[in-house]
């Protein structure tokens, strides 16, 4: 007999079955889940609100709540007739950039915005070397760079 003592194991308890019955994909993270699919037509949005009925009534059931405020239904693509979800009597909020394992996404999937933030998030960096560091020598503001800038810049560029 495995004895869990760690708030983590009991949260996975609670989630463990949280995807029965869903008919879209739903990605559970440690403190998040994202319920995604394709939904063009007013059946595949009818199934997309019975998955979210479904959570709703899971969560109640473990006593668990949802922070309803962090739900945003995330459209993507040109032609996506926008149609307002809900949890219970909560209308869900639309977001037109997503933030997904720290990538940050448009409606297009268009990256600019991820690269303005590493750009800016660098720009910090630099000017804290800049201020912070007195010594000049050549080699020790390489590693610098390669320590806490470089990562900013190289973070995702597959994607």
């Amino acid at each position: 007999m495995k004895i869990l003592n760690s708030e983590a194991s009991l949260f996975n308890i609670f989630i463990r079955d949280l995807d029965d019955g869903i008919k879209y994909t739903l990605m559970k993270f440690a403190d998040d889940s994202k319920l995604s699919g394709k939904v063009d037509t007013s059946e595949e949005r009818a199934t997309l609100q019975e998955d979210l009925d479904r959570l709703e009534e899971r969560a109640n059931k473990n006593l668990m709540k949802f922070n309803k405020e962090k739900f945003k239904v995330f459209y993507q693509g040109k032609h996506n007739l926008v149609v307002q979800h809900r949890l219970r009597s909560t209308q869900l909020g639309s977001n037109s950039v997503e933030r997904d394992l720290g990538i940050l996404l448009d409606n297009k999937l268009n990256v600019c915005k991820q690269c303005a933030a590493a750009a800016k998030e660098a720009n910090r960096m630099l000017g804290c070397i800049n201020k912070g560091i007195t010594s000049r020598d050549k080699a020790g503001i390489i590693l610098l760079y390669s320590a806490l800038v470089r990562p900013h810049l190289e973070y995702c560029v597959q994607f």
